[in-house]
């Protein structure tokens, strides 16, 4: 863009000076340097923090899948990268030991309550002590605790979606063992209710960005095309800030100033749940200062728009 608006002036003087407007002397001749210089100090170096522009990519939170209880998987209803809705059945557990568990304390619980009536009347009639009567009643409540936790067993041996997403690089299949380890988890899901896009803007050029800040994107899937959006946060901490517990001192090492991290919600809701996670684009940030270089940096997003046909990178 400095070049085109460089060239545009070297044209219109070139014009001038043939029209004999302005004399060809010393001030004109280095007249291309002092306008390459006001632009360079006036217009393109504040753009980068009036406008700044970074790299974005989209990304989706992943859910290990970890059943609840421990079994033999008798069915496998998702299929991978199919999407599904909150709650759907992803695969199911063998639920007889479980049912069969619900059933002995059903029998266990009928046969406790059938003994506590027992024991009331005999109370009552003043030929039963209340200790037995209180104990048969903690049997009682014993058994309904344990069989609430029986049929919550049970119900766990339906594994569902926990939010609208999809299953990917699935390899469950009927008849694997699953167990509720944190460590080995059945299956791994993507989240789309959601979609981030986050935006990497180098630090130098962050100072003004805030909230509700309008913002434009091209992505490199969908070459040129412009979406819009607003900026939600700017994450207040990456990973070269963050101390972590340990046993050692203070570890001195190598101190660079990273790019932080600008999270934007587009406005098209749509398409942004069709975007796969990992898609990759550039995004300019259009904060209250420099606004003469505001159509400046629209002009290079859509240049980078086009040129998303053949640039691969």
């Amino acid at each position: 863009m400095i070049a085109v608006l460089l060239n545009v002036y070297l044209a219109l003087l070139f014009v001038l000076v043939k029209l004999k407007v302005v004399p060809f002397n010393l001030f004109w001749k280095i007249s291309p340097a002092i306008v390459l210089l006001a632009l360079m100090l006036g217009l393109f170096i504040p753009m980068n923090w009036g406008a700044p522009q970074g790299p974005a990519i989209v990304v989706r939170n992943s859910v290990a899948i970890v059943p609840d209880i421990s079994g033999e998987v008798v069915e496998v209803a998702a299929k991978a990268n199919v999407p599904l809705k909150a709650g759907e059945v992803l695969f199911r557990i063998d639920p007889v030991p479980f049912e069969s568990q619900v059933k002995a304390i059903e029998a266990q619980l009928k046969l406790a309550e059938t003994r506590l009536a027992e024991m009331s009347q005999l109370q009552n009639r003043g030929t039963g002590r209340a200790f037995d009567v209180e104990e048969r009643q903690a049997n009682a409540d014993q058994l309904k605790a344990q069989l609430e936790g029986a049929k919550w067993n049970l119900e766990k041996t339906t594994v569902r979606a926990p939010a609208d997403g999809y299953v990917t690089n699935l390899a469950l299949r009927k008849g694997a063992r699953v167990a509720n380890l944190p460590l080995a988890p059945a299956m791994a899901f993507i989240d789309t209710s959601e979609t981030v896009v986050g935006v990497e803007i180098n630090q130098i050029d962050a100072r003004y960005i805030a909230p509700g800040q309008p913002v434009e994107l091209t992505f490199k899937m969908t070459p040129g095309t412009v979406q819009t959006g607003r900026v939600e946060s700017v994450l207040h901490a990456i990973s070269t800030g963050q101390v972590q517990p340990s046993g050692l001192a203070v570890t001195p090492r190598a101190i660079q100033a990273a790019p932080l991290i600008v999270r934007v919600k587009l406005d098209d809701d749509a398409f942004a749940r069709s975007l796969p996670a990992g898609s990759a684009g550039d995004a300019a940030i259009f904060t209250d200062r420099v606004a003469a270089a505001h159509v400046i940096r629209k002009v290079l997003l859509r240049q980078i728009a086009i040129t998303n046909y053949v640039n691969p990178f």
